[in-house]
């Protein structure tokens, strides 16, 4: 069950969320603020009591205290909840994501599409996988769950507000960042090598230095090195691969 906090300048539209959030029974509690600064002091007031605080569901454009720069502050908390952003602006999708932000909603927001949010924010809130255990991403396949396993994934490549992730058997559309991606994979050895790319280690046979020009064979794909990863990545992969990079 959740616990969630509603943050919106706007009282009829913060009215209708929290109407709609007491109708979910996976939402256990919701408060209301009615602005970022009001937010910040609720979970303050919250958490330094003990309480628990699972989520957030906030505006983004707020005088004042806005809906991105109450997330950057959030972030800093030691055991920040989630983040779910809901606005009538689709401008800052790229931005909420890269905060790690669960869930992207646009006004009016329909009972269905804001069930589907507090799904994502129950997978998101189940435990971490346990070290050696392989991460699971769930891929939304016309009305299907694929779960596709860590270990599959040859890369992964930045596609606006979503991550393609690529694997011998096909390639899947995930609605997340691939700052967030790294965050999440950065111990499994996942490298950027690009600013739009993340490599798995593992299946990385080749690193070629070439006219200045560096590259990754992964597979049957050869991807590019930026002039800014090129040391990071072949640093990191010899200690992978000794002996294994000519």
């Amino acid at each position: 069950m959740l616990r969630v906090l509603a943050v919106d300048d706007e009282e009829p539209a913060l009215e209708e969320l929290a109407y709609l959030l007491r109708q979910d029974r996976r939402v256990e509690h919701v408060i209301t603020a009615c602005d970022g600064v009001a937010a910040m002091q609720d979970m303050v007031q919250m958490m330094g009591g003990g309480e628990r605080l699972d989520a957030i569901f906030l505006d983004i454009r707020m005088p004042g205290l806005d809906g991105l720069d109450l997330a950057r502050l959030v972030g800093g908390f030691p055991s920040p909840p989630k983040l779910v952003f809901v606005t009538a602006h689709d401008g800052c999708a790229v931005q909420a994501f890269d905060l790690e932000a669960v869930d992207y909603l646009l006004k009016p927001v329909r009972a269905e599409r804001l069930a589907e949010a507090v799904r994502r924010l129950e997978v998101a809130a189940s435990p971490a996988p346990e070290p050696g255990q392989d991460d699971v991403i769930p891929v939304e396949l016309g009305g299907r769950t694929r779960f596709v396993p860590q270990q599959a994934v040859r890369f992964a490549e930045a596609k606006g507000d979503y991550v393609r992730l690529h694997t011998d058997d096909g390639s899947y559309l995930v609605r997340m960042s691939l700052a967030a991606l790294e965050r999440r994979w950065a111990e499994a050895g996942f490298i950027r090598v690009h600013r739009s790319t993340l490599v798995s280690a593992r299946h990385v046979s080749e690193l070629r230095f070439e006219g200045g020009r560096v590259t990754v064979t992964v597979g049957t794909e050869v991807l590019q090195v930026s002039r800014r990863h090129s040391r990071q990545v072949r640093e990191q992969l010899v200690r992978q691969h000794r002996g294994v990079i000519s």
